[in-house]
């Protein structure tokens, strides 16, 4: 396994043929870190559960670099799908459509749906690009991490994660710190009215916005399996507690107006709620590297990526 940290056009040409030949490369998006194979090779998309540990029902978001592409992996897309992907593409928002041939159970965890994302970083695009060139029709990526466990903002702590379990041919590209750093929106797009499996930063009102369509239940669409879906995800191996002060020795993160409790360990003060978003995993996994049994959290309030921040929140705190 080989960490490259300057992505010049040839480390991204590097990239794209060790996709095509069948390796993974973990890649930054604007989100958090993926760990990419190519989404029609089948043995390649074992490598990914088998390095992430992931259950072999639980489907993989397909990445493309544009929306022409849709196409190739989905049929009978409604109108405001695709009034969603010209809007938020290249974007934090994932689309579940009704799948085509070309989307194998071996990807999509024998759904008749395919997840699909244009990402919203540079590298990622332009690894897209060059692998589509090489004859590739998607990246398959989930977050660049052993299942259950926190999604990586950085390239080491990909590394961390993940470099016992990789090969010597698979790649690591180092774009520096995601810029969002919760995963993406999920949308059902397969039904009359579009429903959002799982929050992000683009939330319910500007999907309603967009569309000009009221979003139906997220439980009358419980029957499908997306990313991120289960009670417990996102979890450190220290115990999250929300909404309590924290002890003596304890890890405790806050937006910063909020003080940090006599003898407790600040893991992060963030000004605002896209601050907030983009440091909350490194600030969960410090207090792992320093060996903390208990992190205590005051959540963020509000609509839009506070909402996304709070599921995380909810998720890592069932974790442990």
């Amino acid at each position: 396994m080989e960490i490259i940290n300057t992505v010049t056009q040839g480390v991204i040409e590097k990239a794209a043929k060790a996709l095509r030949d069948g390796h993974l490369v973990a890649f930054p998006t604007e989100t958090v870190y993926g760990l990419g194979a190519d989404a029609t090779n089948k043995k390649a998309v074992r490598k990914i559960y088998s390095v992430k540990g992931r259950p072999k029902y639980h489907p993989l978001i397909v990445h493309i670099s544009s929306i022409n592409i849709v196409d190739k992996w989905a049929v009978d897309i409604p109108d405001y799908a695709f009034k969603l992907a010209q809007t938020f593409w290249p974007g934090p928002m994932t689309l579940i459509l009704r799948k085509n041939q070309v989307a194998k159970d071996f990807v999509t965890g024998g759904q008749n749906t395919i997840g699909l994302r244009i990402p919203d970083n540079q590298i990622a695009l332009k690894l897209l690009e060059e692998f589509e060139k090489l004859g590739g029709s998607g990246v398959a990526a989930p977050s660049a991490n052993r299942f259950g466990a926190i999604s990586p903002t950085t390239a080491p702590s990909v590394a961390e994660e993940l470099e016992k379990f990789m090969e010597k041919e698979d790649l690591i590209l180092d774009g520096g710190q995601c810029l969002i750093g919760v995963e993406s929106s999920i949308i059902n797009c397969t039904q009359e009215n579009p429903a959002l499996l799982r929050p992000g930063a683009i939330d319910e009102e500007k999907i309603q916005e967009v569309t000009g369509i009221k979003l139906s239940s997220t439980q009358s669409n419980e029957e499908i399996r997306v990313s991120g879906s289960f009670k417990s995800h996102y979890a450190p191996k220290a115990r999250v507690v929300l909404g309590k002060d924290a002890k003596l020795g304890e890890g405790f993160i806050a937006l910063s107006h909020i003080p940090t409790p006599t003898g407790a360990i600040r893991l992060a003060s963030p000004r605002s709620v896209d601050e907030y978003a983009s440091t909350l995993y490194e600030a969960l996994r410090s207090g792992d590297q320093i060996g903390l049994s208990k992190i205590c959290v005051w959540e963020p309030t509000g609509n839009g990526l506070a909402i996304a921040i709070r599921d995380r929140l909810a998720k890592a705190a069932s974790g442990n």
